[in-house]
């Protein structure tokens, strides 16, 4: 999942200063399972931004809506209704949604109210814990299901570095060593000596250093008349 946390309500209210009707829009998805961004933290946010203007005097009126998924055509284009009425945008979905709003909708701004952290899982209750670079080429099946890309600090394939100590990452003593993590995994699966054959160079070209990256399944694909 898409994990994002809300921005500081003084920066959302320094966006929105110059604006008096307000579209507040957020997502029902990912967001909304981090508690980022779902239709309880669109109605929290919505208070606490009429409380915020309405202290240095000045009253706004925020329209609620939070849709299935803001990363989608079919989703956002009923708001188009809303759309008549508002100055501008608030959204509390993750960047792929904000920039699809602002797509569909060229004539009104678009305000990001959350913050897109990270691919990651919910650890325990309120926490949440990156696991996935999207890399766009992944290993995986190599390494037990844990990946050193996103769990080792320094992204080694053939590791672990010199650092670690006691099952704990040098850079922060806090975080589970990624290779430790591996090791642990592999052995439990019997197959520590896969470990022993050296993985070749990442290839990051299949990451973002090629640019925005596209997927086309040529299947699915419908033909335009």
């Amino acid at each position: 999942m898409i994990v994002a946390e809300r921005k500081p309500l003084d920066e959302i209210k320094e966006m929105t200063k110059e604006y008096n009707k307000i579209l507040m829009v957020g997502c029902a998805t990912c967001v909304t399972v981090c508690m980022a961004g779902g239709e309880k933290e669109v109605g929290i946010l919505a208070t606490a931004l009429k409380m915020a203007h309405k202290m240095q005097k000045k009253d706004i009126d925020i329209k609620e809506v939070t849709v299935e998924r803001q990363c989608e055509w079919e989703f956002i284009e009923p708001l188009k209704e809303n759309m008549k009425n508002c100055e501008a945008i608030v959204s509390l979905g993750c960047g792929a949604g904000v920039q699809t709003i602002a797509e569909m909708y060229k004539d009104k701004e678009v305000l990001p109210a959350l913050n897109t952290k990270f691919i990651g899982i919910p650890q325990e209750q309120g926490i949440w814990m990156e696991k996935c670079l999207a890399c766009g080429d992944c290993k995986l099946g190599e390494f037990g299901g844990i990946c050193p890309i996103a769990r080792c600090s320094k992204s080694i394939l053939n590791g672990p570095c010199g650092g670690s100590s006691k099952g704990k990452c040098e850079i922060n003593q806090e975080i589970d060593c990624g290779w430790q993590l591996i090791y642990d995994r592999m052995k439990t699966l019997n197959k520590l000596h896969l470990l022993e054959e050296v993985a070749s160079p990442k290839n990051w070209s299949t990451s973002r250093d090629g640019g925005p990256r596209k997927v086309v399944r040529e299947d699915m694909v419908i033909d335009k008349v």
